[in-house]
């Protein structure tokens, strides 16, 4: 653990998004997907983790997490593709 924290966006069933912080994005997404995380993620089980960024620190990620959901689902999946973009050298997966 390098005492980062990550804000994460998962697409869950349906097509909703979650937006999240975490120390461990890995382990975080297997509980969601394991049906002990979150509440939503257990009702809307998440089909793919869209994106993830580190901060300094939890009070940054926590900031971070609050200015991400007050964004449209449009400008959410906008940042998850900038995100994943600068990770692929400007291509994006799907």
């Amino acid at each position: 653990m390098d005492g980062r924290w990550w804000l994460y966006l998962i697409e869950c069933q349906g097509g909703s998004l979650y937006t999240g912080i975490t120390n461990d994005v890995e382990a975080r997404y297997a509980a969601h997907c394991a049906g002990k995380g979150a509440r939503y993620t257990r009702m809307y089980p998440p089909v793919r983790l869209l994106a993830a960024q580190p901060f300094e620190n939890r009070s940054a990620a926590s900031k971070a997490e609050y200015a991400m959901k007050r964004l449209s689902p449009v400008d959410k999946r906008g940042w998850a593709a900038a995100i994943a973009a600068s990770f692929l050298g400007g291509e994006i997966a799907e």
